[in-house]
C-alpha cells in the first residue's frame, strides 16, 4: 500500500511538468502558423496590433517565396531525374549488347567465353534461431539477418564470402538481376531513418539521407547505385533497411540438404537461380495490392 502511495504521489507530482511541457510545445506550434484575421475598415487599430499585421504579412510573403523556390528545386531535380533514369538505361541496355556480341565473337572463333564475375550478392534467411551455435547466431547477427526470411544486399570480396561459408548450412544466396533488385527496391524497400523503418513513399525520403554527400536524389539512382555496386554502395546499402520476404510460393524443396547437392536442397550458392526464388518471395500478398507509387517512378 505504501509503495502504490507512494507511485501515485509521484505521478501527481509529475502532472503538472508534463501540463507546462503540452502547454510550451502548443506554443511552440503557434509560433510558425501565419495568422490570417483582417481588420474591419474605418476600426482604429493599436499600435500592437498594426506590429502585427505587418509581421503577418511580412511572414506570409516570405512563406510564400520559400514554397515556389521549394517546387522549382523539386521540379528541377524531377526532371535531372528522370534525365538520369534515360542514361541508366542506356548503360544498362549497352553492357548486355556487349556481353552478347562478346558471347559471338567467341562462338564464331571457336573459344569460350568466360562470363565477367558478379559484383553483387543477395542473401536470404532460410533457417530461424532454434539450436543455432553462437558463432553462426554473431556471424547472421553481422550480416543484418536477424529473422526468418531477412534478405540483403552484399558486395562480392574475400571477408563476405568466408562470413558466408561459416553460415551455409542457413542462407541462400546468388547474383541477382537488374529486374529483380528494381522490384525489391520498388516493394519491399524501406529506409532507416533515426534509427526507424520508413517506407520509401516519395524521393524525398531518398534525398534527405543520401542526397547531399552521395547524390541520390531518387529510386533509380539508388537502384543503380545498388545494381552497379557504385562507390557509394555502402551507404546506400545501409540505407536501406533488410528486406523482410514472405514464405517462397510452393515452399522449399529441403533445408537440410544443400542447393548443388545431388539430392537437392535449398541452403548455399544458386548464382543465378536466386531470382526465381525471390520472384517467389517478393508476391504482394492478398492484403496489398503491390502497386507502385507514381511519386518514385521516373520513367
Amino acid at each position: 500500500r505504501a509503495q502504490a502511495a507512494a507511485i501515485w504521489q509521484g505521478r501527481i507530482a509529475r502532472r503538472p511538468q508534463s501540463l507546462a511541457r503540452r502547454s510550451a510545445e502548443e506554443k511552440m506550434a503557434d509560433r510558425y502558423m501565419i495568422r490570417k484575421g483582417g481588420v474591419v475598415e474605418g476600426a482604429k487599430v493599436p499600435e500592437l496590433a498594426k506590429l502585427r499585421i505587418a509581421s503577418d504579412a511580412a511572414l506570409a510573403e516570405e512563406k510564400e517565396k520559400a514554397l515556389a523556390a521549394k517546387e522549382k528545386e523539386l521540379a528541377e531535380q524531377r526532371e535531372a531525374l528522370k534525365k538520369r533514369t534515360a542514361e541508366y538505361e542506356k548503360e544498362y541496355a549497352d553492357h548486355k549488347q556487349q556481353l552478347i556480341d562478346l558471347r559471338r565473337e567467341a562462338k564464331l572463333g571457336g573459344n569460350f567465353f568466360v562470363e565477367p564475375e558478379a559484383k553483387l550478392l543477395f542473401v536470404i534467411r532460410i533457417v530461424g534461431i532454434i539450436k543455432l551455435a553462437p558463432k553462426p547466431r554473431k556471424v547472421l547477427q553481422l550480416l543484418r539477418l536477424r529473422q526468418l526470411h531477412n534478405g540483403v544486399f552484399l558486395k562480392v570480396n574475400k571477408p563476405i564470402l568466408q562470413m558466408l561459408k561459416l553460415v551455409q548450412p542457413y542462407v541462400t544466396y546468388g547474383y541477382p538481376s537488374l529486374k529483380t533488385v528494381r522490384e525489391l527496391l520498388y516493394k519491399r524497400g524501406y529506409a532507416k531513418v533515426n534509427k526507424q523503418r520508413i517506407p520509401i513513399s516519395d524521393n524525398e525520403v531518398i534525398t534527405k539521407s543520401l542526397g547531399e554527400k552521395q547524390s541520390l536524389f531518387g529510386m533509380e539512382d539508388l537502384v543503380h547505385e545498388i545494381f552497379t555496386v557504385g562507390p557509394h554502395f555502402k551507404q546506400a546499402n545501409n540505407f536501406l533497411w533488410p528486406f523482410k520476404l514472405s514464405a517462397p510460393r510452393g515452399g522449399f524443396k529441403c533445408k537440410r540438404h544443400g542447393y548443388c547437392e545431388m539430392k537437392g536442397g535449398d541452403w548455399g550458392n544458386r548464382e543465378e537461380e536466386i531470382n526465381e526464388l525471390i520472384a517467389r518471395m517478393n508476391e504482394p500478398r492478398a492484403a496489398t495490392s503491390g502497386v507502385v507509387p507514381d511519386s518514385l517512378g521516373a520513367r
